[in-house]
């Protein structure tokens, strides 16, 4: 299970960006992170273009499909979502790791017994200004 913004585990960060802009103030190789929604759709095509890692926050399964094919390396989902978004990851042997947002260490044990990818803390990510 990958841990993200845990104090005791060292982890790279996900850089929040709001516009293509906001990538020059992101360090080399940084993995960028954004809502999945329509009017994000030039930024998603952008950094696939440049080769930049992306993480798209999705609210729902259908989302989760459309960041797997927009190349997204992690999805990041609600707990509520966590075992399906899986689940349905596994069966269509998704590149992208289910990643689940999380608040408090006590939410790790029970979305391992799910069998998700990882979990991130909120101060795994960044939010970069343009």
């Amino acid at each position: 299970m990958l841990l993200f913004g845990h104090r005791f585990i060292a982890s790279d960060s996900f850089y929040h960006i709001s516009s293509i802009d906001c990538i020059k103030h992101t360090p080399p190789s940084s993995t960028v992170c954004l809502e999945f929604n329509e009017a994000n759709l030039d930024i998603i095509e952008h950094v696939n273009a440049n080769y930049v890692p992306l993480a798209l926050r999705v609210a729902n399964i259908t989302e989760l499909i459309y960041a797997s094919n927009l190349n997204a390396k992690y999805a990041f989902v609600t707990p509520k979502m966590a075992k399906t978004a899986q689940n349905i990851a596994e069966n269509y042997l998704f590149d992208m790791k289910i990643i689940v947002l999380i608040e408090e260490e006590e939410e790790i044990e029970e979305l391992a017994l799910l069998g998700v990818d990882g979990v991130a803390f909120a101060n795994a990510i960044i939010k970069t200004n343009s």
